[in-house]
């Protein structure tokens, strides 16, 4: 066991680039030739490197999953309440690294980077890449930096169908999954809801058919909408309730379609922050990805037979108040893997955020975090 001290920050951090020459087929039918990948460490690997943990990133997440930026010191890391010394995840004892993905706007070869092809930005030429094209990619910098086996792959969201993905593709390369806020594949709801904020980007005039760097645009008002879109589903009825209520900017109606209600300026706030920093052709492709994921279609959709192949211990965690990615669809997986005589941990949190809830820094289930990783031997 670690000794006890008091959580501390991974400090300022830097991100380093990979670069990749052997082509990577995709699922899609496409193949990236030449590619790199962005990414962060924390902590350090130990001697026969069985400490190292990856952290797969969620939709509009990054390789920065925890610490500072020297040159921008509140640029914190997305999961920094869960990573560092004294933390959960305790970078005293484990060596982890955060990836950013294929396709993403975080420096990782995407639509917003240079396609070595042509010299120009990729744009919509990037192309459609999927969760398990995601896997292989990190298998790749594993490789490149000598771990042959994670002691565990963990992750949020559509992170942990990435960590779930890792425990099928390689099932000898990793000793542990968490599975966290997650599902098998997305209901036909979440599909909607998704196509609804792709339409939002893909007709906006400014989208240019995916080509808008080279008009010197970007489709703000459907990326902003885009998010408005998701944050909804991010959220649960009740935290929405209790943070704004039906309360009223100006105390009254003013009959107009400007902003009134409290929710309706958090709701554009959100939007315009995310379209500020975030790529519109990432955000389809990611979306896209979401849509895809389904391990168990190649198996008739029978979900135990396709997590037949794993072998690692999992974690899978819930909360109560995700209707996103309900609690139901973290039972699915977790009697797949009883199906198949695995062992499995599961924990459904009682927590009024929502689906954001596990980004949060919630009590018990730090505490869960913490003893799940306490137990597993590097």
């Amino acid at each position: 066991m670690t000794k006890m001290i008091a959580p501390q920050s991974v400090g300022v951090v830097v991100p380093q680039r990979a670069e990749f020459t052997t082509p990577l087929a995709l699922r899609s039918g496409g193949t990236l030739n030449n590619y790199h990948l962005v990414y962060e460490t924390y902590g350090t690997l130990n001697a026969d490197r069985s400490n190292a943990v990856l952290v797969c990133h969620a939709l509009s997440g990054s390789h920065h999953v925890a610490g500072t930026y020297a040159d921008a010191p509140h640029n914190v890391g997305w999961w920094d309440n869960l990573i560092g010394p004294g933390k959960p995840l305790d970078t005293r004892k484990f060596f982890v690294i955060g990836v950013n993905n294929l396709g993403g706007c975080y420096g990782s070869s995407g639509p917003n980077q240079i396609n070595p092809a042509t010299g120009k930005l990729w744009g919509a030429d990037f192309p459609f890449v999927t969760v398990e094209d995601w896997v292989e990619s990190q298998a790749r910098l594993a490789d490149r930096l000598g771990i042959e086996r994670f002691a565990a792959v963990v992750g949020g969201s559509l992170g942990g169908m990435q960590a779930m993905s890792w425990a099928l593709q390689y099932p000898d390369r990793v000793g542990h999954v968490a599975v966290i806020a997650a599902a098998p594949k997305l209901t036909a709801q979440n599909i909607a809801f998704n196509e609804v904020a792709r339409q939002a980007i893909l007709s906006d005039p400014e989208f240019h058919g995916g080509h808008y760097y080279a008009h010197g645009v970007v489709p703000t008002r459907g990326l902003k909408l885009a998010r408005m879109v998701g944050h909804i589903t991010y959220l649960s009825d009740d935290s929405m309730a209790e943070k704004f209520g039906r309360s009223l900017r100006h105390g009254r109606n003013t009959y107009s379609y400007d902003v009134e209600f409290e929710i309706e300026s958090y709701l554009r706030y959100q939007g315009d922050k995310f379209a500020g920093y975030f790529d519109a052709n990432t955000y389809l492709l990611t979306t896209k990805a979401l849509d895809y994921f389904d391990p168990a279609f190649e198996y008739g959709g029978h979900l135990p037979a396709a997590l037949a192949r794993a072998s690692a211990d999992f974690l899978v965690i819930s909360f109560t108040t995700d209707w996103r990615f309900s609690p139901e669809r973290s039972r699915e997986i977790v009697y797949a893997l009883l199906h198949n005589k695995r062992n499995v941990s599961y924990a459904e949190i009682d927590c009024p955020a929502g689906h954001d809830s596990f980004l949060l820094d919630e009590t018990r289930y730090h505490k869960l975090l913490s003893a799940w990783f306490d137990r597993i031997e590097v």
